[in-house]
């Protein structure tokens, strides 16, 4: 009776654990987030994408003919002023034309007005042609920062992916950790009944027991990895920690010939390369820029400006109102013939510049080359390693089924066939760990090939 009360005491310890770690694993509806939509969202709430969207922006607007150089500056002016003025004339006793001195003659309140308005137009015909190829360095640049934006996306959506496979990784060993559990159950479950009618002793049952343990801590620690994964790849998407999802656990691996032929085209494809390539252009316009300083100047220039005065009486003249208007147009031209070095030191740095880009660029190439090969062995060794995983799980299944039929006849240990369960849940989480380092592979080489962005994911 004692014996029963301990077995039904320990089932409900075990069915209360399990719920509760059930139910706090499914607090929230899971629905399934797919590769495409994790993109999608990762694209439209990534705080770094954001930040590498307004960068590209901003170069988009610094390329814009409004920042060229290439149009006239035209500048209005207007100004008034006001002038009250009281005044006192003193003849000092000079004497009139009938001989009588003359009086003094007193003017208060005498306003004066004045209005000017003018503009002025100004236009750079030529400077040496610095101002095209600062305009065309400029067009390169937000060339440069779109490659810059592109890399930032294609190495977030590697993260992301990363993050995605971790996540299908640990959700199919969960399913191999509670199918372990299972039949842990039935075992321990069988091993008492046959404890209750004789046929094996007390420690069949407790051996029994202590696997379930064992497998109910691994199925625990596993939903805690899940969570935490899902709070992972949730921080990369900008939403709600808390959100639950399913993901896709289905994995299709590229064909080798295709892979070969995305790597054919890396030169034009490559990240790295296509940014080296552009700071070297932008390099090459920074010469011919420093170039145009040592040129003359030629600008030309127009304004015209309307005036007017109203002038008081004053002792000896009336009242005047006086307007004009002038128009000037010119032509300007200078020429630093020597401005103290400072545009040849500029022009000798630029060279020197060049030079360090072109080796940078060089650099880069090797590389890439280097890590093409690095990832391409990786990802046929990643592959080969799966299909040989693939074939171990096959035979600890099979060695597996029939270590449990012989179990089952009395022709096996306790510990021979749990040997051999554990055995089948090793080389299970081995395969999908595999599987999963063979996909990561085949993404982290796609990207050098710079196609991770033009294919299904």
């Amino acid at each position: 009776m004692i014996m029963k009360m301990n077995k039904q005491l320990y089932s409900l310890g075990l069915v209360m654990c399990f719920a509760f770690a059930k139910a706090y694993s499914q607090q929230f509806t899971e629905t399934l987030l797919s590769r495409e939509q994790a993109v999608e969202l990762m694209l439209e709430n990534n705080y770094g994408i954001k930040i590498a969207k307004n960068t590209t922006e901003i170069a988009e607007n610094n390329a814009g003919i409004l920042n060229s150089g290439y149009l006239p500056s035209l500048q209005g002016t207007a100004s008034a002023s006001y002038d009250d003025t009281d005044s006192t004339t003193d003849f000092d006793g000079a004497l009139d034309a009938s001989g009588v001195p003359r009086t003094n003659i007193e003017i208060n309140d005498a306003e004066t007005r004045q209005y000017n308005a003018g503009i002025a137009l100004n236009y750079t015909l030529f400077d040496g042609l610095g101002r095209l190829y600062n305009y065309k360095r400029l067009k390169e640049q937000y060339s440069l920062s779109k490659l810059d934006a592109r890399a930032t996306v294609e190495n977030t959506t590697l993260q992301l992916m990363s993050v995605y496979l971790e996540i299908s990784r640990i959700t199919e060993n969960l399913r191999v950790f509670e199918q372990t559990l299972e039949i842990s159950k039935k075992r321990e479950e069988r091993a008492q009944y046959q404890f209750e009618y004789g046929q094996v002793n007390k420690l069949e049952v407790l051996n029994a027991r202590v696997d379930i343990n064992t497998d109910s801590v691994n199925v625990l620690n596993t939903r805690q990895q899940l969570r935490n994964s899902k709070r992972d790849l949730n921080l990369l998407l900008n939403r709600d920690l808390t959100s639950d999802f399913k993901v896709d656990t289905t994995i299709v691996l590229q064909n080798l010939l295709k892979v070969d032929s995305y790597l054919e085209k890396v030169s034009e494809n490559n990240i790295r390369l296509l940014q080296s390539a552009s700071t070297l252009q932008i390099s090459d316009y920074d010469i011919k820029t420093s170039k145009a300083l040592l040129l003359p100047n030629i600008g030309l220039s127009g304004s015209y400006g309307w005036n007017q005065t109203d002038s008081p009486s004053s002792a000896f003249f009336p009242a005047t109102t006086r307007t004009s208007g002038s128009l000037r147009v010119g032509a300007t031209l200078t020429w630093d013939i020597f401005d103290g070095g400072r545009s040849i030191t500029g022009l000798r740095n630029a060279k020197i510049a060049f030079k360090n880009e072109e080796f940078f660029k060089k650099q880069v190439e090797q590389e890439v080359g280097r890590d093409i090969a690095n990832a391409k062995g990786n990802y046929t060794n990643a592959l080969a390693i799966y299909r040989m995983q693939q074939q171990n799980v096959l035979t600890n299944n099979s060695n597996f089924e029939r270590t449990e039929e012989q179990f089952k006849l009395g022709q096996v240990s306790s510990i021979e066939f749990r040997q051999a369960q554990v055995n089948l849940l090793n080389a299970k989480t081995i395969e999908n760990l595999a599987k999963y380092d063979a996909k990561l592979a085949e993404y982290q080489l796609l990207q050098l090939a710079g196609q991770l962005l033009n294919i299904p994911l």
